[in-house]
């Protein structure tokens, strides 16, 4: 296997990297190997995974001083990532049985963080990951996960934080009867860039899958979401659709949602669909007429609007954590 620096550089006509090329999301020249600070983990035991051919994972890899492992078995834990230093990145690695859910709550004021994590999914985990990262930061993100017989992730993001972002979440159901239920929610402000690639893939047949992501932009952020659903041969009996939707809060502010279907059996079910429209001022109107600022009717709408994200998400304990930190984020933003 190729190790970073053997990797060439991507183009930008590459799919992955059409919006966020390689080059802008790499914190020092593309030929540099620089030295990075460990995030720090308020759990998990000592542990390695693999190297990867491909680049943003072989580069997080190689610069990475840290990698730990989480092994839930009816668990429910919460993890916290502090990320700060120049440059901050680590590795993780989960193990899930039994029914266990996982909050996972990145934080810190690094100025790049790169975090890479491998997961694999037996019986059920419902698992939350929150980029509340500091406003000015750069995050490279990639994860990869399994999921084996009659087995299923519930899988939420609700990106808050971050100036530069960059999200690769690659979802495999390898057996019979795995499930996956994805719903990403992110808030764009300023001049915020947030790019979520998502791929889903139906190894085997009478597997199901739903991705659902929500956007909001405000000011001149820039939100990006392409996805990818692969239904390899012979994985007759899948069930799978993917939904974008975007709302656009300003003029400058702009959205890209690219949905890709690859099917390649023929008795499946398969579905994919993106919309982007602007606030509606009849809600606005609405809200004020009761008694709410401008302000006020726009956070209790983007609320509404991103938190629907999560609607294929059952764990409720999962729904209020994420609830309660949103309204904490859009009452920041009002008063700040």
């Amino acid at each position: 296997m190729m190790k970073y620096p053997e990797i060439l550089v991507p183009p930008r006509s590459e799919h992955l990297w059409r919006y966020t090329p390689w080059k802008r999301i790499h914190p020092t020249k593309v030929t540099e190997m620089p030295e990075s600070d460990p995030i720090k983990f308020s759990h998990g035991e000592d542990s390695k995974i693999s190297d990867s051919s491909e680049i943003a994972r072989a580069f997080i890899h190689s610069i990475s001083p840290t990698c730990k492992k989480i092994a839930l078995e009816n668990d429910t834990m919460e993890l916290d990532l502090r990320c700060s230093g120049h440059i901050c990145s680590g590795e993780l690695e989960i193990e899930s049985k039994g029914e266990s859910s996982l909050v996972i709550r990145i934080s810190g004021d690094a100025g790049w963080t790169g975090l890479r994590i491998s997961g694999s999914v037996r019986d059920r985990l419902s698992i939350s990951i929150i980029n509340d990262l500091a406003s000015d930061g750069h995050l490279l993100h990639c994860e990869d996960w399994q999921i084996s017989r009659d087995s299923e992730l519930e899988y939420s993001t609700l990106s808050l934080g971050g100036f530069l972002n960059k999200s690769d979440m690659r979802f495999d159901l390898i057996e019979k009867g795995a499930v996956v239920r994805t719903g990403i929610a992110s808030n764009g402000y300023g001049a915020r860039h947030d790019d979520h690639h998502i791929e889903i893939k139906h190894t085997k047949g009478h597997t199901e899958s739903s991705l659902v992501m929500h956007a909001t932009c405000n000011d001149s952020s820039h939100s990006v979401g392409t996805g990818l659903l692969t239904i390899d041969e012979n994985a007759n009996g899948s069930d799978a659709g993917q939904v974008f939707r975007n709302l656009l809060l300003s003029e400058k502010s702009r959205a890209q949602a690219i949905p890709e279907l690859e099917v390649l059996s023929d008795d499946v079910k398969a579905a994919h669909g993106a919309a982007s429209a602007p606030i509606d001022v009849n809600q606005i109107h609405y809200l004020a007429s009761r008694g709410l600022s401008f302000d006020e009717a726009s956070a209790l709408i983007v609320e509404g609007f991103l938190m629907d994200a999560f609607r294929e998400i059952k764990n409720e304990a999962i729904i209020s954590v994420l609830r309660t930190r949103l309204l904490v984020h859009l009452e920041c933003l009002m008063n700040g």
